[in-house]
């Protein structure tokens, strides 16, 4: 059988453990505030109503493509690629290609950046090889304007930072939608993950600070995954309608 991610490759490892999606979803609910294309994700209404669940459900589809059978996966981009072309037909118009390129460039980013916060340094032969999975994603969507080695996106993904990010009232709006959804507590400690993950300019634009304590949560944290309480961790901290999806990201496939 032949799969859209090899058996053996980083990017199952990386989108394997929940630890590392919880922070990838951290990280993009950041930048996904800030994109000046945000009101496409409003426009449905759905985003507002469970910004949680929506940006929940982005990541665990990424997830489902990369332990995917290939022919499976393109299937499932192809009905991505659907959905959109549906709320441009209502909206009569086009989301920019370079709003689709933002998303692909965040997963890229994050997969790298939380796995290195979790776990260890990767080499440029992995980076490659999460950008290359990434970018085979866009290439089924019919993407323009793709970077085609890691090198390129590096410089193209700073561009994008550079252009593409606004904060903007649909910026404040999701923010406040996410502390009603988690309340402050859970919603403390996104921020404080949020600070580990993104890079500068996304920090500068949320004014999230340069300090975060979640540092000093990190190390016991891992302790604590060795020898198999993180779950009694994770229960308290995460909201109660999601324990049983985000388990379930460590007990398929990994």
């Amino acid at each position: 059988m032949s799969f859209f991610v090899k058996e053996n490759s980083i990017v199952r490892k990386i989108w394997g453990k929940s630890d590392t999606i919880i922070f990838i979803f951290a990280g993009s609910a950041a930048e996904f505030a800030l994109n000046k294309a945000v009101d496409w994700l409003y426009y449905t209404g759905k985003l507002p109503a469970d910004p949680i669940g929506r940006l929940f459900s982005t990541v665990t589809y990424a997830r489902q493509i990369v332990f995917a059978e290939n022919e499976a996966a393109l299937k499932a981009i192809d009905q991505i690629t659907a959905i959109h072309a549906a709320v441009e037909s209502n909206r009569q118009q086009q989301i920019p290609d370079w709003a689709y390129r933002d998303v692909l460039f965040m997963l890229i980013h994050y997969s790298i950046a939380s796995y290195e916060l979790l776990e260890r340094k990767l080499s440029l032969t992995e980076k490659e090889e999460v950008f290359d999975v990434f970018y085979r994603v866009g290439a089924q969507m019919k993407l323009t304007g793709l970077p085609t080695t890691f090198n390129e996106w590096e410089i193209m993904r700073q561009d994008h930072l550079e252009h593409n990010l606004h904060h903007g009232v649909f910026t404040m709006d999701l923010f406040d939608q996410y502390k009603k959804h988690l309340g402050n507590f859970r919603y403390q400690l996104l921020l404080q993950g949020q600070i580990l993950v993104v890079p500068p300019i996304v920090n500068q634009l949320l004014n999230l600070g340069k300090f975060s304590w979640m540092r000093f949560i990190l190390p016991p944290y891992q302790l604590a995954r060795k020898i198999k309480l993180d779950w009694a961790l994770k229960s308290i901290i995460l909201p109660g309608k999601y324990k049983a999806q985000i388990r379930e990201l460590d007990t398929s496939h990994s």
